[in-house]
């Protein structure tokens, strides 16, 4: 073996023993922490901020609402951006532009400049977030695991809301010891670190490949219209909520305009920003999205409304009430890591709906009057609640996302959690509107009573979540042999296998595309974006020296009079002379075609070997190691499967290279049989395989 193979051998079985070091979390962690800090930290500046600026109090909220409607515009965007030009590549970008936005705000004479600032803050930090889940995502299919990483999520759930908890006090120690500024200045000595570790220790973006790059070619690939439409649709729907609960109409009148013909956009496009079709066919991941905002909705109700409360009605100082808060944070912190080792969806969630509940009856019975203690005790529950509701939705998030799209349903989770605190602000302003009293805590309390109730539904009756492995993507391993195996799952909760996949040797490796044809492609759900990922993945095999093969369903007329009245599926394409093979129907995809040296095979039964020498044709080339794409999932994919498995090939399938036009039995294939025959990966994964070997 040559010295270059045994050290990319070496770094792969690195790579599987400890992929994520703490030199790749480090900064993820710390990208991922800016957002929510800065989002708490101005809270100490306003006063002083108004004060040398000579400018109301009130009119320096505009420096809290603008991070807010930044984030939530960018996060998605961010995310899109990340998966077509890379991770790393925009994470640095980013920092850049929280460093600028730091300069910017601590050097700032007005109002206009430090909104400036804010906004710059804001959009730099929203990519920390969705770059991390992608290269998390792409280093734990690299490294062939299976279930999520959950220490990794843990210490993204607790950078993410447990660090907004502890801004006020960080807020109140700078800018009583070095001045209001500090809350912009800090962010340089931060992101000047997180810079260098990137830098040094987050794996390097592929090359651009030069047919994708330019302007335009970009612009296409991550739907700028698209994109456009999504933040002014979004800016508008923010304003709208912010001025409630008065109407502002224009506002209203603008998110209409921008919005309606967004929808009509993104139905149209073949890869659109934001998937509404996806979405609604993915009924898991938009049921964590409103989970997600209706959760965190309670949670900074009581930030900021319980806080308001405590300062006005019960007379607390304001540095009292962040320490009676400050449980909350503590507590989040201390479950975060705990919880999401164990990559438990329904249980967390139900904690997080419960305790949701219970803390906002415990906001129903407290009174100006309440003992500190008791304040506490409602600061303690809705800690539960934050710590689960972050590890349970981010869990399920990773796990209901499509693989290639992680960056931006990422963003996406954290724009409806920016909606759910932006409503929870709404919500705050109109109970206390004649003044801070007991009487509008309670009316809070009465509606995040009904939040929790929402969410509990929302849990109990997610059918997905009540299936024992619900949303599982990957290999299950066979503990019958050992009942005490530390897989086994925990009763009620779904566990899913961290055994690694076996590496790839493209030499002896094919990739068969089975079925694209032109009388089939059209039959799949969002046909062209399915063909462009098979595209990408042919285009890799290639590359890394695989084999390509292509199987294609096709009928002459002595095949016809062959099929006996026992075949219940193929008597009536005989009857209706269907699938001639000369027609065009029965030709394969021109955006695919196959290249002089590749194996072409027809076949007149649903198995890719079952009637063709495909088999021999793969032994005589010495594969042994197929990977699956094709239409539709319920046929060709799961007989060629079947098939192949019992002639002991080493099979993966392509869980986004294949499709059925019935997407719940798709599902239910991808997600409980294949698994137990075959290596279920998405291109990205492929791409980390053959890299690797």
């Amino acid at each position: 073996m040559s010295t270059g193979a045994a050290q990319a051998d070496s770094a792969t079985n690195g790579l599987a023993r400890r992929p994520f070091a703490w030199t790749f979390t480090t900064p993820l962690y710390v990208g991922s922490s800016l957002n929510p800090i800065n989002s708490s930290i101005i809270a100490t500046a306003l006063v002083p901020i108004a004060a040398e600026l000579h400018v109301s109090v009130g009119a320096t909220a505009v420096l809290v609402s603008s991070l807010y409607l930044a984030s939530a515009v960018a996060q998605p965007t961010a995310g899109k951006l990340a998966e077509v030009l890379g991770p790393r590549r925009i994470f640095l970008y980013g920092v850049v532009l929280v460093l600028l936005g730091g300069l910017v705000g601590g050097l700032g004479q007005n109002l206009a400049m430090l909104t400036v600032a804010r906004v710059l803050v804001g959009i730099g930090t929203s990519a920390a977030f969705p770059c991390a889940m992608v290269l998390i995502r792409r280093r734990a299919e690299e490294a062939g695991l299976d279930a999520p990483p959950g220490g990794v999520l843990g210490g993204i759930a607790i950078a993410g809301m447990a660090t907004a908890a502890v801004g006020p006090p960080i807020g109140g120690l700078l800018v009583g010891a070095a001045g209001w500024r500090w809350a912009f200045l800090i962010n340089i000595p931060v992101t000047a670190i997180a810079m260098a570790m990137a830098l040094r220790w987050l794996p390097k973006d592929p090359v651009p490949d030069h047919g994708h790059s330019g302007f335009r070619k970009v612009a296409d690939r991550i739907d700028l219209p698209g994109i456009l439409g999504f933040a002014g649709s979004m800016t508008a729907l923010v304003i709208f909520l912010m001025s409630l609960p008065h109407v502002e109409w224009i506002a209203l009148a603008v998110f209409v305009l921008a919005a309606v013909p967004t929808v009509v956009w993104e139905l149209r496009k073949t890869a659109p920003f934001f998937d509404f079709r996806g979405l609604a066919a993915n009924g898991a991941l938009a049921r964590t999205y409103l989970r997600q905002a209706l959760t965190l909705l309670g949670v900074y109700s009581v930030m900021y409304g319980m806080t308001q409360w405590m300062e006005a009605a019960h007379g607390f100082s304001t540095v009292g009430a962040g320490l009676l808060l400050l449980p909350m944070g503590a507590v989040s912190a201390l479950l975060s890591r705990p919880l999401a080792r164990r990559n438990l969806v329904r249980g967390p969630l139900i904690a997080s709906a419960v305790t949701m509940l219970l803390g906002s009856v415990g906001i129903m019975l407290l009174t100006s009057h309440s003992p500190a203690i008791a304040i506490v005790l409602v600061s303690l529950i809705f800690g539960i609640t934050s710590a689960s509701t972050t590890v349970g939705n981010q869990t399920a998030l990773y796990l209901a996302a499509p693989p290639d799209q992680i960056g931006t349903a990422s963003g996406l989770f954290r724009t409806f959690g920016y909606l759910g605190t932006i409503t929870s602000a709404v919500i705050g302003s109109i109970v206390f509107r004649d003044g801070v009293s007991d009487h509008g805590l309670h009316t809070l309390g009465i509606v995040l009573v009904a939040a929790g109730l929402a969410v509990l539904l929302l849990t109990v009756l997610d059918r997905r979540l009540m299936d024992r492995d619900p949303n599982r993507q990957a290999d299950t391993p066979d503990t019958s042999q050992n009942p005490k195996s530390p897989q086994t799952p925990h009763q009620g909760e779904s566990s899913v296998s961290t055994a690694t996949r076996p590496s790839i040797t493209p030499e002896r490796t094919a990739l068969l595309a089975m079925d694209f044809q032109n009388g089939i492609v059209p039959l799949a759900p969002d046909a062209d974006a399915l063909v462009e990922r098979v595209k990408g993945a042919i285009a890799d095999v290639r590359a890394a020296g695989g084999t390509i093969g292509y199987v294609r369903v096709a009928f002459t007329e002595n095949d016809w009079a062959a099929v006996p009245e026992t075949n219940k599926a193929f008597t009536a394409v005989a009857a209706g002379k269907m699938l001639h093979h000369e027609d065009t129907a029965t030709q394969i995809d021109e955006r695919i075609a196959p290249e002089h040296g590749d194996i072409v095979v027809r076949k007149i039964r649903y198995g890719s070997a079952s009637t063709t020498d495909l088999h021999q044709q793969l032994t005589d080339r010495g594969i042994d190691t197929l990977v699956l794409a094709g239409i539709s999932t319920s046929g060709v994919v799961l007989s060629t499967l079947m098939d192949a498995a019992d002639r002991d090939y080493r099979v993966y399938v392509l869980s986004d290279g294949i499709a059925d036009p019935d997407p719940r039995t798709h599902q239910v294939l991808v997600d409980n049989v294949f698994p137990s025959r075959a290596h279920v990966i998405d291109t990205t994964g492929l791409r980390g395989l053959l890299g690797s070997a």
